[in-house]
């Protein structure tokens, strides 16, 4: 697999590119925000599996970097950084991040979420139901064929793995869909340390939906989306 590794610190990028080498990735280096962009230019180049983006970039923000990658292609975005707050996490996954790894981190995580999210490239976009109908859920209208959302018929911009959540959950309304089968069908891993990211996916969707009641927690279960009140 190709993968764009974006790191300032030449040091790191050499250790982690020696590493991910050994497991089979071609990477290709890029020290700041503009180089990443250019890397992504060329149309006969072979695709990237997936992007590695550390935010600390000496030229731009990272998250601005995210945004701008995003706009010019679907790969996968992991972003790399220090910055571990929940809010952070939030704001990386509503610019387009597929994922978050927080530093410093165990190399056997960092492969396993490359792993993870580049295997919907190879094996399918989606991990929503295959459907020809829109699924409605009081003032929130889910299209599965476009991957759109509406609240209210305002469109909603979610990112791969947020639509992938709220439709596996409007399958079955006031079901509850356990951690692990969540993390099974959305990231189609079964490793425990996505955990982490499903909580962050989640209070991504509440917020970006602006009903936070609409998908309750089952504290030690998962989760269950809840029929909004009347008028809502």
């Amino acid at each position: 697999m190709r993968l764009l590794l974006v790191e300032d610190d030449d040091h790191v990028a050499a250790a982690l590119s020696a590493i991910l080498g050994r497991h089979g990735f071609q990477v290709v280096h890029a020290r700041s925000g503009e180089e990443a962009l250019q890397a992504l230019l060329p149309a006969d180049a072979p695709p990237y599996g997936v992007i590695l983006l550390d935010l600390g970039l000496p030229d731009q923000d990272g998250y601005e970097v995210c945004g701008k990658i995003r706009k010019r292609t679907g790969t996968p975005v992991i972003m790399v950084t220090a910055r571990g707050d929940v809010r952070s996490r939030i704001h990386g996954l509503n610019m387009g991040a597929d994922d978050y790894v927080v530093k410093p981190y165990d190399t056997g995580e960092l492969l396993a979420r490359i792993h993870a999210v580049s295997r919907r490239t190879s094996g399918g976009d989606d991990a929503a139901p295959a459907a020809d109908t829109v699924v409605r859920f009081g003032p929130v209208g889910i299209e599965l064929p476009t991957r759109r959302v509406t609240v209210d018929g305002a469109d909603v911009p979610l990112t791969r793995k947020e639509f992938d959540l709220l439709a596996l959950l409007a399958q079955r309304p006031g079901v509850v869909f356990r951690r692990e089968q969540i993390i099974s069908e959305v990231w189609r891993t079964s490793w425990e340390g996505t955990g982490r990211t499903l909580e962050v996916h989640v209070a991504s969707l509440r917020s970006k939906l602006r009903m936070p009641a609409l998908i309750e927690t089952v504290r030690g279960v998962g989760y269950r989306l809840v029929a909004p009140p009347s008028g809502s």
